[in-house]
Parts: structure tokens; sequence; C-alpha cells
């Protein structure tokens, strides 16, 4: 093994490597002292064994100087790959710092998407230390919202001055937060009775009595209110009916365990995710402004239609190829014999056709903006558009005042983002008397100053014997895909089984940062929707 090991390493050890090993381990002779055998006069065993001493120290020898030499250049990549990684973290820091100065600029210039060139990108800036040294550079790629959206991508790439060769990319996609986060947002006072299921954040200026099921954060305004719905002590400004389990039903009397001063219980059966109040108030008197602009950008680049010859209105069905169909809207059901304004509710009727004509089937706008000055019906399906139908008069007259009216499925043939539709009135959203049994509709309802709901429809009576609004009083499931925003307390059904006896309002996520074309926005600031580290 030891002459294996000898011509092993006198193969690749160079002669002047193994005369520095010897020359390292011999030992000098001193007086006295004799360093391999009392007798210096080798024998020839002795000799032997001597020379194979001196084979193994060289041997050990270059062992050492060969695993040193390891040890060092191991030390030397560790110490690379710490400058490396320190690089990579202040590459990565440059990065950042790129794009917390565009949402800066955001803050300032929110619909600046050119970094106030006026010129295509990208975009180098010097990132300097705090005695103005340049350290790196940040470049930024910048891709502006799509039509009908606030969302703005970023791609900050920062680079250092001492290492060029090292980059890190950061993206950032921010968006403005439109009316269109919530699942439902009022301006008053509300009750979701029970059958209600809504699955998207709920939010009204005034107190909220809840009697469903909340599969998000349920809040108000009010810290505590009146409910009007009974007589007693003020609840909470979010507040539930329904009893405690193991308990079941609801009790319509004032709640002592809902009211102040006691603590806010854990609701979890009604609340899964929670209540909270009082928050900041919604600005509604905002969507006025909306309106009119709306109004203008659809004379310019829109479609836009005036006040109808027959002051009832226009029906738009809407198709899957891109198209509409606009029907003059010449009739309206009369209202059966007994079916009556029970309720004095403002502006009651049938809200439903009677007869029509078509007037021609039209191209979806450009801009996406469908704007009438009148009363509207909407119903049919699109296929990928992207469309905001606008309902007002102006000037502003509260007996004038506009409303939508959906009495058949209005729906999306994608749930991806891609199918948008809103409907903004500039009074009530409704569903009409002849509507149907079980109704879907696949949009963001928005209604300045009246609600969005149903009217009340009288059920028949027996004594005497009369139909009142029935077959239509009681229908039977309507199901919301979207948002709706209600200025006045919003409502499909009543206390007596007349309206839609069952409703799912269910949110469409893609609303939030993705709202249908000029769409109220809650503020004009920016916010972080995702971030990625992508190199």
């Amino acid at each position: 093994m030891i002459i294996f090991l000898t011509k092993l390493f006198s193969a690749v050890i160079p002669a002047s490597l193994l005369v520095i090993s010897a020359s390292l381990f011999v030992i000098p002779a001193k007086a006295g002292i004799h360093p391999l055998h009392i007798d210096s006069r080798l024998r020839g065993n002795d000799r032997k064994r001597s020379g194979q001493l001196s084979i193994q120290v060289l041997l050990y020898g270059a062992i050492t100087i060969i695993a040193l030499t390891g040890f060092l250049t191991w030390t030397d990549s560790v110490i690379d790959t710490v400058y490396r990684e320190s690089d990579r973290a202040q590459a990565l820091a440059i990065a950042e710092a790129g794009i917390e100065y565009y949402r800066w600029h955001l803050a300032h210039a929110p619909q600046d998407f050119q970094d106030g060139t006026g010129q295509p990108g990208p975009y180098v800036h010097e990132y300097t230390d705090k005695s103005g040294t340049v350290v790196g550079t940040y470049t930024l790629d910048i891709t502006p919202p799509v039509q009908g959206s606030t969302i703005v991508t970023i791609d900050s790439t920062g680079t250092l001055a001492s290492n060029p060769d090292i980059e890190k990319v950061v993206r950032v996609r921010m968006g403005i937060p439109s009316f269109a986060k919530y699942a439902a947002v009022l301006n008053a006072a509300v009750r979701f009775g029970q059958g209600t299921e809504v699955f998207g954040e709920i939010h009204s200026n005034g107190g909220i009595r809840f009697d469903g099921i909340a599969h998000n954060l349920v809040t108000s305004a009010q810290t505590d209110y009146d409910d009007p719905d009974h007589t007693g002590q003020k609840e909470f400004g979010v507040h539930t009916h329904v009893n405690p389990p193991p308990a079941t039903g609801v009790t319509d009397t004032a709640r002592a365990l809902e009211s102040p001063p006691n603590d806010v219980a854990d609701r979890s059966d009604v609340f899964l995710v929670g209540r909270q109040f009082p928050v900041p108030a919604v600005d509604f008197a905002g969507i006025a402004s909306n309106l009119s602009q709306m109004k203008a950008d659809a004379q310019a680049g829109g479609f836009y239609r005036p006040t109808s010859t027959t002051l009832l209105g226009y029906e738009i069905v809407l198709k899957t190829d891109d198209t509409f169909d606009l029907h003059l809207v010449t009739a309206l059901v009369a209202a059966p014999s007994y079916c009556s304004n029970a309720l004095s509710q403002d502006g009651w009727g049938t809200w439903s056709i009677s007869t029509k004509s078509l007037l021609g089937n039209y191209p979806m706008p450009a801009n996406g903006l469908i704007f009438i000055e009148d009363n509207v019906w909407v119903s049919g399906q699109i296929n990928g558009a992207r469309v905001t139908i606008a309902a007002a008069r102006f000037p502003d007259n509260v007996a004038t005042r506009s409303s939508i009216t959906v009495n058949a499925d209005l729906l999306y043939t994608n749930y991806t983002g891609n199918d948008v539709v809103a409907l903004i009135a500039q009074k009530n959203i409704n569903i009409g008397m002849v509507s149907a049994a079980t109704i879907r509709i696949d949009a963001a309802l928005m209604a300045q100053n009246g609600r969005v709901g149903r009217y009340y429809y009288q059920g028949p009576t027996t004594s005497p014997n009369r139909d009142r609004c029935s077959p239509y009083h009681a229908r039977t499931f309507v199901t919301s895909y979207g948002m709706l925003g209600s200025n006045q307390r919003y409502g499909f059904a009543y206390t007596d089984g007349t309206g839609y006896v069952s409703r799912s309002l269910v949110y469409d996520t893609n609303l939030l940062y993705g709202p249908p074309p000029s769409f109220p926005l809650t503020t004009d600031a920016y916010k972080i929707v995702s971030w990625d580290e992508v190199k």
C-alpha cells in the first residue's frame, strides 16, 4: 500500500514539492542526539525502515498541503458567496426603492404611467447613499391599466455599480379600490332578513340588522342606532336578532345582549368572519359627479341617447357577439285590479314592459359606456365585454330621476373577470312585478339616490276573494353576482312572504381592482395588490 501511494504521489506531486516537503521534515542532529538510532551506522533493515519513514513523512506532508490548499479554496468560495449574497440583498433593496419611488409618484400624479417624461420606458434612476455616492440604479418598466381597470404593473430592476452582473427584479401590481370592493354598500339603515346569504364584505353608513349568514366582514359607520323595525333601546351598529345557539329562530323585539353597554358578543353563527363598528363612512354624494362625467364620456366616445319620445324609456338586450339591441318602450303592464301601492312607496308601478319597438342593433362602444337620459330595462348575456350602463337625467330633478329595471336574467359567459357589467341609476335599481320566478343578475348595481330592490306587490286575500298582485307577488329565488350599492334601504323581499323568498348575494372578487368602465372609486390612493420577486 505504501509503495502504491508513493508511486501515486510521485506521479502527481512535482519533484520540487517533494524536495521542499523533505526539507521541511529534516531533523537536525544535536550533540548527543541521534534521531533514528543510537548507532549511526545503520544496518540493512534499519536503512529500509528509515526509507519507509521518509516516504511516510513526505506522504503526510503532501496530504497536509493538499488539505490546506482545499481549505483555503473553500474559504475563498465561502467569502465570495457571502459577498455575492450581500450584493444580491443590496440589489433587491435598490429594486424595492424603485417601487416605493413610483408609488410616491402615483400618489401625486395618479394617471401618469410614463414617469413624468411623456415618453415610453424603461426609466432609469440612480440610487445614491446618504453621502450622495451612486451605489447603483433601478430601472422601471411600467404597464398601465387596461380599459376598465385601475391596476398598474411595475417591474423594478435593481443593479449595483460595484457589481453590475448582479440584478434583482421586483414586480408589483397596484390598484385603486372602487365602490365594487363591497358585496353590498349602503347609505342608510338596512335589514338583511332570514334566508339571505352574503359572500363578500358589507358596509352601511347607517346601522345593519343582519339575520342571515355573512361569509365576510360586516361593518357600519354607527356605534349604535335605533332599529326602525321595532321599538325599544338602541342596538349595536351591526347586530342580529337571530337567537344564540342552541336556540333557533329570530326574536323581533329589541335585544338587550345586542345593545350597549354590553360587550359585543362573538356571533360566529351569523358573522362568520366578524363585525366591526364604527368605521369611516363611504361617500355616496361623489357618485353624482361620476354620472355627469359618464354622460360627457358617452357623448364623446360611447353610446348616448336622450330622453325617449314616449317618456317611458328604452330596453337594452345585451348579446354575446359584442352588440346590443335597443328597443323603445311604448307601453307598460297595467297593475291588476286591487293591486295597488299599499305602502305608499315613491315611484311604485309594475315596471314591466308590455309593448316595445326595435330601434336597431349596435356594437358595444369602444370605451364601454352606454348612457341613457331616461329609464332603462336591461337583460341578456355578454361574452368578453366590459360595459357600464348608466341612466340619469340632467339637470337633476327629484321628480324625473331615472331608474334601471331587470326583470329577466342578465348573465356573464365568463366568470374570470373578462365579463363585467355595471348598472348605475340616478334613482332605483328595480326588479319589476312581472319578473322571472328565479332570476340571476350578474352585474355591479348602484342606485345613487334610491334603492336596489323590488317594490311591494300585495298577495291575494280570501276575504274578500281578491288576487290583487298575484301571481307575481311572491317569487322564488334571486341571485345577485357582483355587488350592490344602495343609497336607501335595499331589499328584494318583505316580512309577509312577498318578494323573492330566497336571496343570495355573491361578491365578484374580480371587481375590486378591475371594476366596470368609469365605475365610482372610493379613493384616489393606490394600494399594493401583489408583490413578487421575479429574479
